[in-house]
Protein backbone atom coordinates (compact mmCIF):
# COMPACT_ATOMS: atom_id res chain seq x y z
CA UNK A 1 0.00 0.00 0.00
CA UNK A 2 1.29 3.38 -0.88
CA UNK A 3 1.80 5.98 1.88
CA UNK A 4 -1.16 7.94 2.66
CA UNK A 5 0.60 10.69 4.35
CA UNK A 6 4.49 12.32 4.55
CA UNK A 7 4.79 13.48 7.89
CA UNK A 8 2.95 12.91 10.78
CA UNK A 9 2.61 15.97 13.28
CA UNK A 10 1.85 15.16 16.75
CA UNK A 11 0.65 18.44 18.37
CA UNK A 12 1.02 18.30 22.33
CA UNK A 13 -1.73 18.61 24.40
CA UNK A 14 0.48 21.05 26.97
CA UNK A 15 0.89 23.68 24.30
CA UNK A 16 -3.02 24.42 25.44
CA UNK A 17 -1.48 26.45 28.41
CA UNK A 18 1.03 28.31 25.68
CA UNK A 19 -1.98 30.01 23.70
CA UNK A 20 0.36 32.19 21.47
CA UNK A 21 2.76 29.19 20.45
CA UNK A 22 -0.24 27.08 20.04
CA UNK A 23 -1.50 29.25 17.58
CA UNK A 24 2.53 29.69 16.10
CA UNK A 25 2.53 26.67 15.52
CA UNK A 26 -0.75 25.72 13.93
CA UNK A 27 0.34 28.14 11.65
CA UNK A 28 3.97 26.50 10.83
CA UNK A 29 1.54 23.42 10.20
CA UNK A 30 -1.14 24.94 8.08
CA UNK A 31 1.68 26.97 6.16
CA UNK A 32 3.62 23.09 5.56
CA UNK A 33 0.32 21.58 4.42
CA UNK A 34 0.49 23.14 0.95
CA UNK A 35 3.72 21.36 0.63
CA UNK A 36 3.53 18.01 2.19
CA UNK A 37 0.71 15.41 3.10
CA UNK A 38 0.33 16.10 6.61
CA UNK A 39 -1.43 14.43 9.52
CA UNK A 40 -1.96 15.86 12.86
CA UNK A 41 -2.67 13.89 15.59
CA UNK A 42 -3.14 15.71 19.15
CA UNK A 43 -2.13 14.95 22.53
CA UNK A 44 -4.45 14.84 25.01
CA UNK A 45 -4.02 18.10 27.01
CA UNK A 46 -6.23 19.05 29.63
CA UNK A 47 -8.55 16.39 29.38
CA UNK A 48 -6.23 13.62 29.86
CA UNK A 49 -4.96 15.45 32.67
CA UNK A 50 -8.26 14.84 34.22
CA UNK A 51 -8.26 11.69 33.53
CA UNK A 52 -5.12 11.32 35.24
CA UNK A 53 -6.40 13.06 38.14
CA UNK A 54 -9.65 10.58 38.40
CA UNK A 55 -7.42 7.45 37.31
CA UNK A 56 -5.76 9.09 41.32
CA UNK A 57 -8.89 9.54 43.19
CA UNK A 58 -10.79 6.56 41.98
CA UNK A 59 -8.16 4.10 41.00
CA UNK A 60 -9.49 3.03 37.26
CA UNK A 61 -8.60 -0.17 35.70
CA UNK A 62 -5.49 0.16 33.45
CA UNK A 63 -8.40 -0.28 30.37
CA UNK A 64 -10.86 2.39 31.56
CA UNK A 65 -7.52 4.92 31.80
CA UNK A 66 -6.57 4.14 28.31
CA UNK A 67 -9.55 4.33 26.83
CA UNK A 68 -10.65 7.61 28.87
CA UNK A 69 -7.28 9.17 28.02
CA UNK A 70 -7.67 7.80 23.74
CA UNK A 71 -11.18 9.97 24.12
CA UNK A 72 -9.83 12.53 25.35
CA UNK A 73 -7.28 12.95 21.93
CA UNK A 74 -10.29 13.29 20.41
CA UNK A 75 -11.56 16.48 22.65
CA UNK A 76 -8.26 17.94 21.51
CA UNK A 77 -8.41 17.37 17.99
CA UNK A 78 -11.98 18.87 17.75
CA UNK A 79 -10.25 21.84 19.61
CA UNK A 80 -7.51 21.59 17.13
CA UNK A 81 -9.78 21.67 13.89
CA UNK A 82 -12.44 24.98 15.33
CA UNK A 83 -8.85 26.51 15.36
CA UNK A 84 -7.51 25.31 11.97
CA UNK A 85 -8.67 26.64 8.83
CA UNK A 86 -8.92 24.44 6.22
CA UNK A 87 -8.61 21.41 8.38
CA UNK A 88 -11.30 18.29 8.71
CA UNK A 89 -11.84 15.98 11.52
CA UNK A 90 -10.58 12.44 10.61
CA UNK A 91 -10.97 8.81 12.22
CA UNK A 92 -9.17 6.22 9.91
CA UNK A 93 -6.41 6.11 7.29
CA UNK A 94 -9.63 6.27 4.54
CA UNK A 95 -11.22 9.63 5.88
CA UNK A 96 -7.35 10.70 5.90
CA UNK A 97 -6.88 9.70 2.03
CA UNK A 98 -10.15 11.47 1.80
CA UNK A 99 -9.33 14.39 3.30
CA UNK A 100 -6.24 14.95 1.73
CA UNK A 101 -7.62 14.20 -1.61
CA UNK A 102 -10.45 17.41 -0.99
CA UNK A 103 -7.27 19.13 -0.48
CA UNK A 104 -8.12 19.09 3.77
CA UNK A 105 -5.43 19.01 6.87
CA UNK A 106 -6.32 16.03 8.08
CA UNK A 107 -6.75 16.38 12.50
CA UNK A 108 -6.94 12.57 13.46
CA UNK A 109 -9.67 11.89 16.64
CA UNK A 110 -8.31 7.94 16.84
CA UNK A 111 -10.60 6.36 19.39
CA UNK A 112 -12.49 4.75 16.66
CA UNK A 113 -9.39 3.24 14.84
CA UNK A 114 -7.12 2.41 17.71
CA UNK A 115 -10.72 0.82 19.49
CA UNK A 116 -10.79 -1.46 16.49
CA UNK A 117 -7.25 -1.77 16.37
CA UNK A 118 -6.00 -2.10 19.91
CA UNK A 119 -2.16 -2.21 19.03
CA UNK A 120 -0.74 -0.62 22.06
CA UNK A 121 -0.65 -1.85 25.15
CA UNK A 122 -2.83 0.14 28.38
CA UNK A 123 -0.84 1.74 30.57
CA UNK A 124 0.12 5.30 31.57
CA UNK A 125 3.58 3.96 29.76
CA UNK A 126 1.93 4.70 26.47
CA UNK A 127 0.84 7.74 26.30
CA UNK A 128 -0.34 10.28 22.64
CA UNK A 129 3.63 9.97 21.83
CA UNK A 130 3.32 6.73 21.27
CA UNK A 131 -0.09 6.34 19.42
CA UNK A 132 1.22 9.08 17.45
CA UNK A 133 4.80 6.68 16.14
CA UNK A 134 1.83 3.91 15.93
CA UNK A 135 -0.24 5.89 13.47
CA UNK A 136 2.79 7.21 11.75
CA UNK A 137 3.76 3.54 10.66
CA UNK A 138 0.30 2.32 10.14
CA UNK A 139 -0.04 5.31 7.26
CA UNK A 140 2.89 4.78 5.81
CA UNK A 141 5.00 8.24 6.78
CA UNK A 142 8.56 8.93 6.68
CA UNK A 143 8.49 11.46 9.62
CA UNK A 144 6.95 11.99 12.56
CA UNK A 145 7.12 15.52 14.42
CA UNK A 146 6.81 15.63 17.94
CA UNK A 147 5.95 19.03 19.01
CA UNK A 148 6.12 19.86 22.73
CA UNK A 149 4.99 22.46 25.49
CA UNK A 150 7.88 25.47 25.47
CA UNK A 151 10.97 24.71 27.32
CA UNK A 152 10.17 20.65 26.94
CA UNK A 153 13.18 18.68 26.85
CA UNK A 154 13.72 17.38 23.24
CA UNK A 155 13.62 13.60 24.53
CA UNK A 156 10.69 13.83 26.44
CA UNK A 157 8.30 11.18 24.97
CA UNK A 158 7.19 8.31 26.88
CA UNK A 159 8.52 5.14 28.06
CA UNK A 160 6.75 3.16 25.28
CA UNK A 161 7.80 5.93 22.05
CA UNK A 162 10.85 3.87 21.13
CA UNK A 163 8.90 0.34 20.59
CA UNK A 164 5.93 2.13 18.89
CA UNK A 165 8.07 4.10 16.85
CA UNK A 166 8.64 1.56 13.18
CA UNK A 167 12.19 1.63 11.62
CA UNK A 168 11.46 3.08 8.46
CA UNK A 169 10.07 6.20 10.77
CA UNK A 170 12.26 9.28 11.50
CA UNK A 171 11.13 11.45 14.57
CA UNK A 172 11.63 15.04 15.51
CA UNK A 173 11.23 16.18 18.86
CA UNK A 174 10.79 19.89 19.27
CA UNK A 175 9.09 22.50 21.31
CA UNK A 176 7.31 24.76 20.21
CA UNK A 177 8.79 27.94 20.82
CA UNK A 178 11.38 26.65 18.21
CA UNK A 179 9.54 27.90 14.78
CA UNK A 180 12.14 27.99 13.11
CA UNK A 181 13.15 24.30 14.08
CA UNK A 182 9.64 23.42 13.64
CA UNK A 183 9.40 25.08 9.94
CA UNK A 184 12.36 23.18 8.59
CA UNK A 185 10.95 19.77 10.01
CA UNK A 186 8.04 19.83 8.83
CA UNK A 187 9.63 20.33 4.86
CA UNK A 188 12.46 17.76 5.43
Amino acid sequence: MPPIVDVVVKLGGGLFAHPAQFEAALAAIREAADAQRLLIVPGGGPFADTVRHVDRQFKLSDDAAHWMAVLAMDQYAHLVVSRLAGSALVADPGETAAALGAARLPVLAPSRWLRDADPLPHTWDVTSDSIAAWVAGAVGARRLVVVKPPGAASDSVDAYFHRALPAHVTSVILAADQIDALRTALRA
